[in-house]
């Protein structure tokens, strides 16, 4: 929507002042963005040219790459099977498929969490490049932004954190033609780098992408720029583009830019969330089970195993569609449970199967956009044992260009709809509707534009309340039906939505209908508490001091009928 629709005005003139603020700060860091892609290179990744007895080295989560080079011959290169054996300095085995990557040449990719002497042996079904052997020698990690993969908290089954300990709160963007943006530039990647710079600088860790998508099939805008528009693409995941397939050979331009790509979102700290498969998105599949399928299947499980930030998703939608069934995802998870040596975290973008099989996945992905949200957010991490992500809560956040409205297109909507799945234990996600899918506005914050840039400042101040106060540690309150309790505080409040610690502090998200609400808590033992008021919308703290504990503390938002989180810390 243009800055000159006076619906817009009318409708959010209450927060002039704050856009015209966020308007200045994206002026100003967007020269920093640009100078910050000349940071971003493959020289972090270790790439070797095998020879006899090879000893390199690499550090903690650095993608590494010995290449082989096998003869010429008659069969298909993507039948070979090859890989390698590496063993650990713990004794530990790991079998690591490698790959085809033209001109006769073999990739083994690795890459590990545990420093020390790692040795590696190959096998193939090709003489010449069996029983090659070599060492890596891993040294602890120097890299910024590198904290290994992303686990599930062994104190915590229904939270995340890194291979080095550290919490991760989760907060993914939408990004389903990333693999598109550069496609076409051997020299570099200025567009991916802009739109993921945007997207570290704002708090977002976890990036939703498919391996490729061709067209969407609802209408988008008419006049949206060349530059923005990646929908169907001369070029597809096999030989011969999308529309003729040749289903015997991919196409490794693709997958080589996709290397790229996942290396410079695991520079920047980003989790590479891949949908394997998306039906919706007009791309032209083998049949389910045949050769073609496996070899997509398998090679991409093959080659991308080794990022530290890879989590594995099935399919976008999956049982939505009539393209594939239940059997067909479980046959699917077990192959990846069988190539997978790195044991990256998998989920499927469908509730329908995750609710009926927790078991085969390691967190449920949920798309949910009912009015309810939270209710329905609070059940949702009650009933499963892992960590729950609303992968799409139907807000779509209104762009210059209209592409899927989904059910709510409000900016602060869309927030609030994030904050109400949070506050339920639950992780949540961003849409924009002119970066989700194939119209991807890649420098959104640039000063050039004439509309509004996406509102990626609310999120950031998400991520650092979340920083703040980790996520990890807090658990929501379930309240009662009832605001009257013989316990007297098992609501925490008379409204709004409460998460505690076990330590004495609290977060309430209060709705922006809220006039005031009563906090009814435990009696801590200094008597005392800290309350402090937060605006999801700028940012801002305001600190009300340390107060007299009572049964019934009013109290009233210094934002009074927007959004607020009330903190509430032991003394």
């Amino acid at each position: 929507m243009q800055k000159n629709n006076p619906l817009r005005w009318i409708l959010f003139s209450f927060k002039e002042h704050q856009a015209q603020a966020y308007m200045i700060r994206a002026l100003t860091y967007t020269v920093g963005c640009w100078l910050l892609l000349t940071f971003y290179t493959q020289a972090q990744t270790v790439s070797k040219a095998f020879s006899k007895n090879l000893n390199s080295q690499a550090e903690q989560w650095q993608v590494h790459d010995i290449k082989f080079k096998g003869k010429s011959g008659s069969e298909n290169p993507f039948d070979v099977k090859f890989g390698a054996i590496y063993s650990g300095p713990d004794g530990q085995l790991m079998d690591v498929p490698g790959f085809f990557n033209g001109n006769n040449e073999w990739v083994s990719r690795f890459s590990a969490s545990q420093t020390g002497n790692w040795t590696f042996e190959t096998y193939s079904s090709r003489p010449e490049l069996a029983g090659l052997k070599g060492s890596i020698k891993i040294s602890p990690n120097t890299r910024p932004n590198q904290k290994g993969a992303v686990i599930i908290d062994p104190k915590n089954p229904k939270a995340f954190v890194y291979e080095d300990g550290s919490p991760h709160f989760l907060l993914a963007y939408e990004l389903d033609w990333l693999y598109a943006l550069d496609y076409e530039n051997p020299e570099g990647m200025p567009r991916t780098g802009k739109i993921l710079n945007d997207v570290q600088n704002h708090g977002f860790n976890h990036v939703v992408m498919n391996a490729y998508a061709y067209d969407v099939g609802w209408g988008v805008a008419k006049d949206v720029p060349e530059e923005y528009f990646f929908g169907k693409p001369d070029y597809g995941i096999f030989e011969g583009g999308n529309e003729n397939p040749n289903f015997d050979r991919l196409n490794l331009k693709l997958f080589q830019h996709l290397d790229r790509v996942f290396l410079a979102m695991q520079e920047r700290g980003l989790d590479a969330h891949l949908m394997i498969y998306v039906w919706n998105k007009k791309v032209n599949w083998p049949e389910m089970y045949s050769k073609a399928d496996n070899m997509y299947f398998h090679y991409i499980i093959d080659r991308y195993q080794a990022f530290s930030n890879i989590i594995w998703d099935i399919s976008k939608e999956a049982l939505d569609y009539g393209r594939c069934d239940i059997p067909y995802l479980h046959e699917r998870i077990s192959r990846i449970r069988a190539r997978d040596a790195f044991k990256r975290l998998l989920t499927v973008h469908d509730y329908e199967y995750n609710s009926r099989h927790e078991d085969k996945v390691d967190f449920v992905s949920i798309q949910s956009w009912r009015p309810n949200l939270y209710s329905l957010m609070l059940q949702g991490r009650q009933f499963h044992t892992k960590p729950v992500v609303n992968i799409e809560h139907g807000g779509y956040e209104e762009g210059p260009y209209i592409s899927f409205l989904g059910n709510y297109t409000n900016a602060e909507t869309c927030l609030e709809r994030t904050y109400e799945c949070v506050f339920a234990g639950v992780y949540g996600s961003y849409y924009w509707q002119d970066a989700a899918w194939n119209i991807v506005v890649w420098d959104a914050m640039d000063e050039k534009h004439d509309f509004d840039p996406p509102r990626y400042d609310y999120y950031k101040h998400m991520a650092d309340l979340f920083e703040k106060f980790k996520f990890n540690d807090f658990k929501p309150s379930v309240p009662k039906l009832t605001t009257n309790d013989k316990g007297g505080n098992d609501n925490l409040a008379t409204n709004g939505f409460g998460m505690y610690d076990d330590k004495g502090n609290y977060l309430m998200l209060i709705p922006k209908e809220t006039e005031r609400t009563n906090v009814i808590l435990p009696k801590p033992e200094s008597g005392r508490v800290k309350v402090t008021w937060m605006n999801p919308f700028t940012g801002e703290y305001q600190e009300k001091g340390i107060i007299d504990w009572s049964g019934w503390m009013e109290m009233i938002s210094p934002w009074q009928y927007e959004m607020s989180v009330l903190i509430i810390e032991k003394i």
